[in-house]
């Protein structure tokens, strides 16, 4: 009977490690829509660039992140492979030749039609706590989920040569948090630890500085406010803004190249 039971875990324990690979292997061999491929190239004309066998890993890629992911529309929103393959496809872009699976800890994307709200508590310096409401254009929690905007998700990838794009924002924190904590220090496969700190820490000072001065720069002020902030928002200018950004800050564009394993100016 033991032995029984030891052949069974054995056997669960196999087909638990063999049919995810198995299960990803047929997604990945299923074409790719038409229709998906007219979206992708609607939405992101600049994809036909890509070169290398690009494409094909951004539309497995795809491919995978639809059947993995739960869409869920919000406040009435009637989802659409137009959201799911528009989102899907710029997320995925901070996947491209790179060995990892397809953000293995998401698990619900969902999508409001416009900026949605969330409610706060404010701390006054007199004891009294305030619920205060604030418009967000998306959210990335480490508990599976990201919440995006509809509305701001179609602005980014009209003015894709802006800096501003929610999807990449949202989706870097993804990987932030993969080390553990969403902290602006991503796990490193390539890159050195000690270079990343170095370069992030004078970067983030810079720009630090620069919003106090109200000094222009290419990077959004928002990344300011803390390293996670300044990671995502350093995403953002890195695929949208890439020659500003190796000409302006050419060790932070360095480093963000060898993470993402791309080069965005050749596109």
């Amino acid at each position: 009977m033991e032995i029984l039971i030891l052949l069974l875990i054995i056997t669960i324990a196999v087909v638990s490690f063999l049919y995810p690979r198995w299960r990803d292997q047929r997604i990945i061999k299923t074409p790719f829509p038409s229709e998906w491929e007219e979206i992708v190239t609607r939405r992101l004309p600049f994809i036909s660039k890509l070169e290398g066998g690009l494409q094909t890993q951004l539309q497995n890629k795809i491919k995978l992140f639809i059947a993995k992911k739960s869409f869920y529309g919000c406040d009435g929103l009637e989802l659409s492979d137009e959201i799911r393959v528009t989102i899907a496809a710029e997320a995925c872009l901070l996947l491209l030749n790179r060995p990892i699976e397809v953000y293995p800890k998401l698990r619900y994307i969902l999508v409001y039609p416009a900026a949605f709200k969330k409610s706060t508590e404010q701390h006054n310096n007199d004891g009294t706590v305030n619920e205060v409401q604030s418009g967000l254009l998306g959210e990335s929690w480490s508990n599976g989920k990201v919440i995006l905007s509809w509305s701001d998700v179609e602005s980014g990838v009209e003015n894709f040569d802006d800096g501003q794009n929610v999807v990449l924002h949202e989706f870097a924190h993804q990987l932030d948090s993969h080390s553990g904590a969403t902290n602006g220090a991503p796990r490193l496969r390539k890159n050195s630890y000690s270079v990343w700190a170095e370069v992030f820490s004078n970067e983030f000072e810079v720009l630090t500085k620069a919003r106090d001065k109200n000094y222009k720069n290419t990077m959004d002020y928002y990344g300011a406010t803390n390293p996670a902030e300044f990671f995502a928002v350093a995403t953002e200018t890195f695929f949208e803004k890439p020659e500003q950004m190796n000409k302006k800050h050419p060790e932070l564009f360095e480093l963000l190249k060898i993470y993402y394993s791309v080069d965005p100016s050749d596109w």
